[in-house]
């Protein structure tokens, strides 16, 4: 597949400063697409996702440079930005540190491909240092080489991939609408925590649970002797662990019995996201904490760990831990702390309840997550084998929601 460079395919036009000084800038115009736009507009034709609009008068002041309607946009500088890409639904006005390409002659390159093959480069690998920052010039970004296949199999890679894409998306939203409704059937059970606006006997945790601190973490610590996985800040996420990147020490017997985690366990972090919590279910055969999350084993009796975690997150979001957190220097919790902090404890009963709604849901999201990783996979498989010439894309047909991975793996040549 021959490949071509970018200035030879596209005419690269630089963004223009900010309009500066009251009323620059309007409810209605002419959209103004500054660097945070990037991560929102997608093909986007609906003048309601851009913030900012410019009058003609001020863009003729300006002088700023009208791109067109299926122009790309990408970031010119930062490391974390340098990797959005953006395609314009509708003409705009774009700032100067984003650059647009604008296609030369539609019949040679199709732009939603040239936008998908720019989405499967690192930019940050072609940056240079400018002003401290990571930027990409004009030169060197003329010189990025598109594989160019038939216009006809531009257009069949690009909708094969935008339709993956698309099933990605839904399968997110999907993932997000389980989480915002279990919210919404704890609230209606339970009402708000914070406010405990349902009158539930308020009770401190150090009543309701055994909890502590786990291992301080320090060099002296990793001789090797009694290596062990261990669970830090990073690794608690709200809900669910992330085990792909976990840290050892030595932890000696007397150790693995004060810091070892049962199936039940709630970890809870100390600081960062104050309260972010999730409860292990013996994700992995042995594993232990550090200091920086407490361990909370709930009394059954009392309380079961599917409540306290929501309890946990509404705290966070609704600014319930204000009264026990210390901030010497950064925000934290401590263990004496939340050993005072108060809860709202309705009935058990109650909330075994809520825990079997949670477990239903929680399966469901679960087999959207395994499809959402299988179709993520797949297309960066697509992608790999489409821009080298690899796909079979005489077979490409309508991909559909419940035959997404097995219509297209059956595009994919062996």
């Amino acid at each position: 597949m021959r490949k071509y460079l970018i200035r030879d395919l596209f005419e690269i036009i630089g963004g223009k400063p900010s309009p500066q000084g009251e009323n620059c800038f309007s409810k209605y115009g002419t959209p103004f697409v500054k660097m945070k736009d990037l991560g929102k507009v997608h093909f986007s034709n609906n003048f309601n996702e851009f913030e900012n609009y410019v009058s003609e008068e001020v863009a003729q002041i300006n002088r700023l440079t009208s791109i067109k309607k299926g122009a790309i946009l990408l970031p010119r500088s930062g490391s974390v930005a340098l990797n959005h890409r953006a395609v314009l639904g509708v003409d705009a006005y774009i700032v100067s540190h984003i650059c647009a390409l604008q296609v030369k002659d539609p019949r040679v390159v199709y732009n939603i491909y040239a936008y998908y093959y720019l989405r499967s480069i690192n930019m940050v690998n072609i940056t240079k240092k400018t002003t401290g920052l990571d930027a990409i010039t004009f030169e060197d970004l003329g010189k990025i080489k598109i594989p160019l296949p038939s216009l006809d199999d531009q257009i069949r890679i690009a909708s094969l991939l935008s339709k993956v894409e698309n099933l990605i998306s839904r399968r997110r939203e999907q993932l997000k609408q389980l989480d915002e409704l279990l919210k919404s059937v704890f609230l209606e059970m339970f009402g708000d925590p914070v406010s405990n606006e349902k009158g539930w006997e308020m009770k401190r945790v150090d009543e309701i649970s055994d909890s502590r601190l786990g291992k301080m973490r320090d060099k002296k610590f990793i001789t090797g002797n009694h290596l062990r996985k261990y669970i830090g800040n990073s690794n608690v996420q709200w809900f669910r662990f992330k085990l792909d990147n976990l840290e050892e020490m030595d932890f000696d017997e007397r150790e693995r019995a004060l810091f070892g985690l049962l199936d039940g366990d709630l970890l809870i972090c100390e600081g960062g996201d104050i309260g972010r919590c999730a409860i292990w279910r013996n994700n992995i055969a042995e594993c232990y904490f550090q200091k920086a999350i407490h361990r909370v084993r709930l009394y059954q009796s009392q309380a079961i760990p599917e409540y306290v975690q929501y309890v946990m997150m509404f705290f966070s979001l609704y600014n319930g831990f204000k009264n026990v957190t210390c901030k010497a220097t950064i925000a934290h919790l401590t263990g004496e702390k939340l050993k005072e902090t108060l809860i709202p404890l309705p009935p058990l009963e109650l909330q075994n309840h809520f825990s079997k709604i949670v477990e239903k849901i929680e399966g469901i999201k679960s087999r959207y997550q395994q499809s959402l990783t299988a179709l993520e996979n797949l297309y960066g498989i697509l992608s790999q084998k489409a821009f080298k010439g690899e796909l079979d894309l005489s077979r490409v047909q309508v991909v559909e929601e419940g035959e997404s991975v097995n219509t297209i793996n059956s595009i994919m040549c062996n």
